[in-house]
C-alpha cells in the first residue's frame, strides 16, 4: 500500500499536501481500495469557505457513498474537473491525478494537527 511520507493524513482517510497557503486534498490509497471502483465524485462546495472536518463533497463507489471531510479550514478554490469524466482516476492515481480539491487555507496551524505517514500507517494497521 502506498502512503507517501511527504503528505499529511486524517482519520477519515484524506491526504493533504501544502504549497504556501494552498492545500491539495484527496483520498488515500487505503480509502480507494476500501471503497472499490469509484464511479462518481461530487463537490458542490466550490468557492465556499468551510471549517475543518466539514463535508466538502462525496465519493460514490459501486457499493457505497462516502462523505469527504475537509482536513483544513479554508475556501475551496478548485475542483479537479477531470474527475467528472474519469472518476476512476481516484482508484488508479489517488495521490496524483486523482486529487479532489484545492483549498486556500485560513488557519495554517491546523496542519500540525494532521497525522504524518507513520501515524496513518498505525491507524490503518499497515
Amino acid at each position: 500500500m502506498n502512503i507517501p511520507s511527504n503528505l499529511k493524513y486524517t482519520k477519515d482517510h484524506e491526504w493533504v499536501s501544502l504549497d504556501g497557503d494552498v492545500a491539495t486534498v484527496g483520498i488515500t490509497d487505503f480509502a480507494q481500495r476500501e471503497l472499490g471502483d469509484i464511479v462518481y465524485v461530487e463537490v458542490e462546495t466550490l468557492d465556499q469557505t468551510l471549517d475543518k472536518d466539514e463535508v466538502f463533497g462525496t465519493v460514490e463507489a459501486v457499493k457505497t457513498v462516502s462523505d469527504l471531510f475537509l482536513p483544513l479550514s479554508g475556501e475551496i478554490i478548485e475542483f479537479n474537473e477531470e474527475l467528472e469524466t474519469a472518476p476512476e482516476t481516484v482508484n488508479s492515481d489517488p495521490y496524483g491525478k486523482g486529487w479532489m480539491v484545492k483549498v486556500k487555507v485560513s488557519d495554517a496551524s491546523e496542519w500540525e494537527g494532521l497525522m504524518d505517514a507513520d501515524a496513518y500507517k498505525a491507524l490503518i494497521g499497515a
